[in-house]
């Protein structure tokens, strides 16, 4: 009996309710195409899709027929481009959707917090510690994180290669994707907490990770913030199943439960690296960085932030603060490689205004540079990190999206890649163009580029990537040269939370120019 009684509610529950709510359809949404045959019904279908490499990419294949699609039984996805003010625009009644409270730990940051007034308070309180002012008086922790980074490929560079020859491999001494990983996650947490973790110095991700009884271990950065990129964006589109299905993944599946303690030792770094600094802080140590910005304003006056609050500050900080600027990087060395005449044009730009023997770029020289910052944001066009659409909520009366009216509480989103790819606004899409970024037709672009997101809640943290991009790629661009492992080599690419290409070895030697000064 209860074996039957199991039966019936599972079967009316998962299955014969969805169907009935389906043709009912009491919002609306079936006159809107499905990505899969069931998105209508269940969401499974876009849960398969998390768990199967590039999803962006199917659903702009898919959007290439349709520019609404249903993706679940209570969520669209948009590709038309004017849907950009309507969802995510300053003016939106939209907010985030439970896919940020879904995921959220027990305090919200800037990034997840839903409740706009709430959203409105925190970026007041933060908008200092991200300011451009600040953070161009801390090029020089830039600076210093580059110079070791060029140090390390100095000792790693080869002899120089012939035009049209594939390197040995033995030669390909440089996993650029593994190195931005290090520049960047040591990068921020110069600028975040004042901390060296020392990764350009050994070539090594090895961090303490901390459990709340002050236990301490060794971990691997890389492969903690890989899992917990990835656990919980595979199963969280299924809102009202995501913890169920977190409980019963740890139970049944190895990898996931790897995951998932990797996942939890990722907490522990940002916890150790927390308690580190404010020990510092409370012991008097006065430092210039976010850490402080955050805990105080400019005139001392406390900000009186919760711990909680500050944990998961500094959590989204060294999180997103660090993976998104090193797969940018990465990806922009990569398009450069891709198209010879791209770099070479870059490398006459930066020529003329730094010396031969200018190991880091000075901000100042290159900030202006409008080649630089066009590769640069060609490649946010092209693959950019934060590649999912972010979901919105419409508010409970509804709204209008795209001159057509969007029942209330319904979730809405673009992603990045669909909108980078309309050919409509971006002509010849699959190209790597970034002299459409340059005079007026480049402004023209701006209100369809969205690495970032836009409107009220779109990227504070902008700034603090640019800077990075422009002062590495602008010194290793001058410095080296670079080789793929052959001129038809692409990486393997997996759509996380953000877009994570895998490993991109290279040969590296100093161009002719450096030598000679050397």
């Amino acid at each position: 009996m209860y074996a039957i009684a199991l039966a019936i509610f599972v079967f009316t529950y998962f299955i014969a309710k969805p169907i009935v709510a389906y043709y009912c359809d009491p919002k609306g949404l079936r006159k809107y195409p499905n990505f899969a045959f069931f998105s209508g019904i269940s969401d499974l279908p876009f849960l398969y899709e998390s768990h199967n490499g590039f999803r962006s990419r199917n659903l702009f294949e898919a959007h290439k027929k349709h520019p609404v699609l249903r993706i679940g039984p209570n969520s669209l996805s948009y590709a038309d481009p004017r849907a950009i003010k309507d969802i995510y625009g300053h003016g939106t009644a939209c907010i985030k959707d439970r896919f940020y409270s879904e995921t959220a730990g027990t305090h919200s940051h800037l990034a997840d917090v839903v409740d706009k007034a709430d959203h409105a308070h925190k970026r007041k309180v933060l908008s200092s510690a991200y300011a451009l002012k600040n953070l161009e008086e801390w090029e020089f922790k830039v600076a210093d994180v580059t110079r070791k980074l060029i140090d390390a490929f100095d000792a790693r560079c080869t002899y120089s290669l012939s035009p049209g020859t594939v390197p040995e491999t033995k030669d390909l001494t440089v996993d650029f994707r593994d190195w931005t990983v290090l520049f960047a996650a040591a990068a921020i947490a110069n600028i975040g907490l004042s901390e060296d973790l020392g990764f350009l110095d050994t070539g090594s991700d090895q961090v303490k990770s901390e459990s709340r009884d002050g236990t301490i271990k060794d971990v691997s950065f890389r492969k903690c913030h890989a899992a917990t990129a990835r656990v919980s964006y595979q199963l969280v589109w299924a809102y009202d199943w995501f913890k169920t299905l977190k409980r019963v993944s740890q139970v049944i599946s190895p990898r996931y439960r790897q995951m998932w303690k990797l996942d939890s030792d990722w907490s522990g770094i940002v916890y150790n690296r927390a308690t580190t600094r404010l020990k510092r802080y409370m012991a008097g140590e006065k430092l210039d960085d976010f850490f402080t910005a955050m805990m105080e304003d400019k005139n001392g006056a406390p900000h009186n932030l919760e711990w909680g609050e500050i944990l998961a500050e500094i959590n989204i900080m060294i999180n997103a603060g660090h993976d998104t600027t090193a797969i940018s990087l990465r990806n922009v060395l990569f398009f450069l490689l891709k198209n010879p005449t791209c770099m070479n044009r870059l490398r006459e730009e930066l020529d003329e205004v730094l010396d031969k023997d200018e190991i880091v770029a000075s901000y100042g020289k290159i900030k202006h540079l409008p080649y630089l910052r066009a590769c640069i944001d060609e490649s946010l066009r092209m693959m950019p990190p934060v590649i999912f659409g972010l979901p919105r909520r419409t508010p409970l009366e509804g709204a209008p999206i795209l001159d057509d009216f969007v029942a209330g509480d319904t979730s809405v989103s673009m992603s990045a890649y669909v909108v980078h790819h309309q050919e409509s606004i971006f002509k010849g899409h699959d190209k790597y163009k970034p002299e459409r970024w340059l005079g007026e037709d480049g402004k023209a672009l701006q209100p369809f580029f969205v690495p970032f997101s836009t409107g009220a809640r779109g990227c504070i943290g902008r700034n603090i990537s640019y800077l990075e991009q422009t002062v590495l790629i602008a010194s290793l661009v001058h410095r080296y040269e670079f080789a793929l492992p052959s001129p038809d080599w692409d990486p393997a690419i997996r759509e996380t939370t953000n877009l994570s290409p895998g490993p991109m070895p290279l040969k590296i030697w100093k161009r002719e120019m450096v030598r000679d000064e050397e």
